[in-house]
């Protein structure tokens, strides 16, 4: 299949073709793999098989680091719920860019409720890439920052196996099995397919006041089937996950993380996450001669969850189906001398005994569902002596998400929850947020010879909707308090640009348009918009190869959107206007293999990323949301570090090899502001060393061992949702790897 198949739909029908990896994926920047140099007019990465072999990490956190220009805020130190940011978006729950699973949106609910509740357990995933700059305008609806795209295994063209089972630190276990290849096959059609399993448990590094788990543990199942025929290829997933993790919101006053960084407090013993998610989907592909060809897919992604969390305390103790009463978690953690007796409830301890009802725990449950059909054509032929590659994409879709919460009422004896009464389901929140889309591009590179010139718009019009019951309504048999609809359209054009100085040397550079929708039932506040511009260069020569590029982005208006995990201190769903923020910075990536400086018989990859950043508001003003708080114009955004660099080493001999990894990642602010960063704002610079190592037992055997945060670093990964949050400690894996 031709290049140009890598947009939109093509990219999630091309995921099932055994060819896939070889095909799509040489117009994108290459990291540490063995494909052509990128010719793409902006920023893209890939991070490719061989990658993700070196350490084989289910954090996506982890994985991401390698990539400049993208922004991580640790929260579980496992990757449960990541929260990324591309270029200096927000970083809460991944909200501000395009995820996707082989080129399907894969948020719960992409338009209406776009937090990454649910985000693919790295550990299946064959390759990452990732697409920032004016590319960005063939994915959306977020085009602020860009797109990460999540590659899963394809179906191999001749019959394969691969197995992977490790056992770690704190009851880690890991079991990634699959087998695939041709099923059937006759003079007019083959058919292919593949299956997939996934086991991820772990019981936890953080240490619950009266014992108990603080872990996870994964299911995650893949089936997929190709039939190739005359009229066509024809590709099927289907996809299936379960969650259950001891994960809570609650973290840690400042003294208590000096004393012990990874202690819980025992409030958080109940505190569990459950979801399942699964998906559909069925594509069709073809090429029609050498000019022309077309690939459509539908997908049904449903994502049920219930995060039954701590969330509020009230030491008086409070009645079932009483409602809110007394102070969140955030407040308490936040000032913790004036909430003394609330604290001592959420530690507890040996004849210790709250009120009944003094701690109010939330069934944090919603239904998610979202489907559509995208697709895009291709034509590649000559205008004016001049060569086109054209892309006309088109998506329509609709997803929706239904809020349905309640609160259970608990004491705490010793360290021992007991719970005392449960409110009606439905009591707390009551409410449906959707949303329908329709959204088109087309994009075309023309060729200049040593100039190509890629123009492109996409327009997006979505219609969004809130119906709120209230919580005097749990059954949802009345008129709503409130069913409030908003429509946004948007034209979001971009440019790009590259240029071919020599056989080593382009040049590129290009602008678009960043748009981000609001969410449903805000009618008083307008959609995010900036102007995004970047320019760079990139090299390649013999075993090496580099880019920089320096991008400047400037928001007219940037949105920032209330949550439970940011903090709450607000309406949850609440979104606030930031006004004009600039952010500004420069990236850089080079790779080589020392073993061709030094000459050596084995391989020596060396691969330096690094990113600089500078994220300032650009205009002043109050706010209720809590990460910004009263903004003065020159504050700097929260979260964002200036600095931030991955070096890899590794050695690699026919028989045994290893990889080191230093993540260094510079001092950050929890809330928007400039100058010295106040104490309880500040986020410490820290290094992580990562190593592992392999051992051919056979051709088709590796013995493998990793050892993650080598040095075992402490340090304060975030300050929200609510206290202070450690990164994961010290943890060494062990395993065996064999491929068939």
């Amino acid at each position: 299949m031709r290049n140009s198949f890598l947009a939109g739909a093509a990219l999630a029908a091309l995921a099932f073709n055994p060819a896939s990896a070889a095909d799509a994926l040489d117009e994108i920047i290459i990291l540490n793999d063995r494909l052509d140099q990128a010719d793409l007019a902006g920023s893209g990465i890939l991070i490719g098989p061989e990658s993700l072999q070196e350490h084989q990490y289910a954090d996506i956190d982890r994985i991401l680091r390698a990539a400049p220009g993208v922004y991580i805020q640790e929260e579980d130190g496992f990757g449960l719920r990541p929260n990324i940011g591309l270029r200096g978006t927000g970083l809460d729950r991944a909200s501000k860019i395009t995820l996707m699973e082989d080129g399907i949106l894969v948020a719960p609910a992409p338009y209406a409720a776009p937090s990454a509740y649910y985000f693919p357990r790295a550990a299946r995933m064959n390759a990452i890439e990732i697409v920032k700059g004016p590319a960005a305008i063939k994915y959306g609806p977020r085009t602020q920052g860009g797109s990460i795209n999540l590659l899963t295994t394809p179906v191999p063209e001749t019959a394969s196996a691969q197995a992977l089972l490790q056992y770690g630190e704190h009851d880690t276990a890991r079991a990634h099995l699959w087998a695939g290849g041709p099923i059937a096959s006759g003079d007019k059609f083959k058919l292919s397919g593949l299956i997939e399993g996934l086991h991820d448990e772990s019981g936890g590094f953080k240490k619950l006041d009266g014992g108990g788990d603080t872990g996870y543990r994964f299911d995650d199942i893949v089936a997929k089937a190709v039939l190739e025929t005359r009229l066509g290829e024809l590709s099927f997933k289907i996809q299936n996950s379960d969650e259950i993790s001891d994960e809570t919101y609650l973290g840690l006053t400042e003294a208590d993380f000096l004393s012990s960084p990874n202690r819980r407090y025992a409030a958080s013993e109940l505190d569990e996450m459950d979801t399942e998610h699964n998906l559909v989907s069925l594509g069709w592909s073809r090429e029609f001669g050498a000019a022309w060809s077309v690939a459509l897919i539908g997908y049904r992604t449903d994502f049920q969850r219930d995060w039954f969390k701590l969330d509020r305390v009230d030491a008086d103790g409070s009645a079932a189906n009483g409602g809110k009463s007394g102070a969140s978690i955030s407040s308490i953690l936040a000032d913790p001398a004036q909430y003394e007796a609330e604290l001592a409830i959420l530690r507890g301890g040996e004849g210790f005994s709250s009120a009944d009802g003094a701690l109010l725990i939330k069934h944090n449950n919603r239904d998610y569902y979202a489907q559509g059909l995208q697709g895009v054509i291709n034509w590649t032929g000559t205008v004016g002596g001049l060569n086109n590659e054209l892309e006309l994409g088109f998506r329509a879709h609709e997803d929706e998400m239904d809020r349905f919460q309640w609160w259970e009422r608990a004491r705490i004896d010793g360290f021992d929850l007991t719970v005392t009464g449960e409110d009606t389901p439905g009591t707390e929140s009551n409410r449906i947020d959707s949303a329908e889309a329709l959204a088109f591009y087309i994009q075309d590179r023309i060729d200049f010879g040593r100039l190509a010139v890629t123009p492109g718009v996409r327009y997006e019009h979505i219609e969004l909707n809130r119906i709120d019951y209230g919580g005097g309504d749990p059954d949802r048999a009345g008129v709503p308090a409130k069913d409030v609809s908003n429509t946004v359209e948007a034209f979001v054009p971009g440019v790009s640009a590259i240029f071919d100085v020599s056989p080593e040397w382009k040049l590129f550079a290009g602008v678009h348009r960043g748009f981000a929708p609001p969410a449903p039932g805000q009618t008083n506040v307008d959609e995010e918009k900036a102007w995004n511009w970047e320019t760079g260069a990139r090299w390649a020569g013999g075993a090496s190869r580099a880019e920089a590029v320096f991008f400047y982005n400037d928001y007219e208006n940037l949105l920032g959107s209330c949550t439970a995990s940011t903090g709450g201190g607000c309406d949850i769903g609440q979104q606030f206007e930031g006004g004009e923020a600039i952010v500004k910075g420069l990236e850089f990536l080079g790779e080589t293999d020392l073993a061709v400086r030094f000459d050596t018989a084995f391989r020596l990859p060396l691969r330096i990323s690094y990113t600089w950043t500078e994220a300032e508001f650009d205009s002043s003003f109050a706010s209720e949301y809590d990460p910004w708080g009263d903004v003065l114009a020159g504050d700097s955004l929260p979260y964002i570090p200036e600095h931030q660099a991955q070096i890899s080493l590794g050695l690699e001999t026919g028989r045994w090899g290893g990889n080191v990894n230093f993540s260094l990642i510079g001092e950050r602010r929890a809330q928007a502001g400039q100058g010295g960063i106040p104490s309880d704002q500040f986020l410490d610079a820290h290094t992580l060393t990562d190593i592992a190592a392999w051992f051919a037992l056979t051709e088709r055997v590796q013995l493998r061992g990793s050892v993650r945060n080598l040095f075992d670093e402490e340090y304060i990964a975030a300050r929200r949702p609510s206290g202070l949050r450690p990164g994961a400690p010290q943890t060494w894996l062990v395993g065996l790897n064999a491929r068939f």
